[in-house]
């Protein structure tokens, strides 16, 4: 990427930014984005290790961006649960709940 083009992206970047803070005070609106952005690392690092951990056992969700295949292993292995929060506790050092995750959050879900 030259440098024009990182200049570029980083004016439209702070441009949708600005859009999105509105009238909310700049540093209020660094501590949301900050926190967003803290939730998604976690969430992904989870992610990661409990597909790790369970192995063939994690769900293919087939590609269906609706679903999120912790919540699903989570549904149909309700006794295993505690077991694995345990080891994902040793493994990662904290366990988030699947409706908590980032992909529970932020995907759009299909109406019922």
């Amino acid at each position: 990427m030259t440098d024009t083009n990182q200049k570029q992206l980083g004016n439209t970047l702070w441009s949708i930014a600005d859009q999105l803070r509105g009238a909310m005070d700049a540093d209020d609106f660094r501590d949301y984005m900050l926190s967003f952005l803290f939730l998604r690392y976690l969430s992904d690092n989870y992610e990661t290790a409990a597909k790790k951990e369970l192995g063939k056992d994690y769900p293919d969700v087939g590609g269906d961006a609706r679903k999120v295949p912790l919540a699903l292993w989570y549904a149909n292995n309700v006794d295993d649960i505690p077991a694995f929060e345990k080891q994902m506790r040793r493994k990662v050092h904290y366990v988030i709940q699947p409706s908590h995750l980032w992909n529970s959050i932020a995907k759009p879900r299909k109406a019922a």
